[in-house]
C-alpha cells in the first residue's frame, strides 16, 4: 500500500468496509413456466445508491487532534500531520512519498519538499474525494 493511501485511509476510513455486501439477483428461470402459486411478479426497482458524501478532512483532523497529546502543526506541518494519523513521518517516508506524488525538485531541500508534500497531500485528499479547506490548497 502507498504511503498517500495509508494517509488517505487514516483520515477517510476505509469505505470498502462500509459497503454492505448486496447479493446478486437469481438467474432467471429457463424452461420452466412459472408455477401457479407465484404471484404476479412485483419487481420492485432497487434505489440507486446515494453519492457518496465527501469527507470533511478538516474536521476528521481536528477530531484527531484534539484525541492527541501531542500540538501537532497539521495545517502545515507534513511531518505533524503524517504523525497525527499515526504514521511514520521519517525523511525516507517523506522521500518516498514525494516520489509517489511526483516531486522532481532536489529532494536534500526538505524544507521545501515538505511545504510541496503537505499542499499536494491536500490538493490528492481533496481530488480523492475530501472537503479541504481552500487555503490549504493554496
Amino acid at each position: 500500500m502507498s504511503i498517500f493511501s495509508k494517509i488517505k485511509d487514516a483520515i477517510f476510513g476505509n469505505k470498502a468496509e462500509a459497503r454492505p455486501n448486496t447479493p446478486s439477483a437469481p438467474p432467471p428461470s429457463v424452461g420452466r413456466a412459472p408455477s401457479a402459486s407465484a404471484g404476479p411478479a412485483t419487481a420492485q426497482p432497487k434505489p440507486a445508491p446515494a453519492a457518496p458524501q465527501p469527507v470533511d478532512v478538516e474536521a476528521v483532523l481536528k477530531k484527531m487532534a484534539a484525541d492527541n497529546k501531542q500540538q501537532l502543526n497539521w495545517q502545515t506541518s507534513i511531518v505533524d500531520l503524517m504523525k497525527l494519523v499515526g504514521m511514520d513521518s521519517s525523511l525516507e517516508n517523506r522521500k518516498e512519498l514525494a516520489r509517489e506524488l511526483g516531486y522532481t525538485a532536489d529532494q536534500s531541500d526538505s524544507a521545501a519538499m515538505n511545504i510541496w508534500l503537505h499542499k499536494r497531500v491536500m490538493k490528492e485528499l481533496a481530488a480523492h474525494g475530501g472537503k479541504v479547506p481552500a487555503n490549504m490548497l493554496d
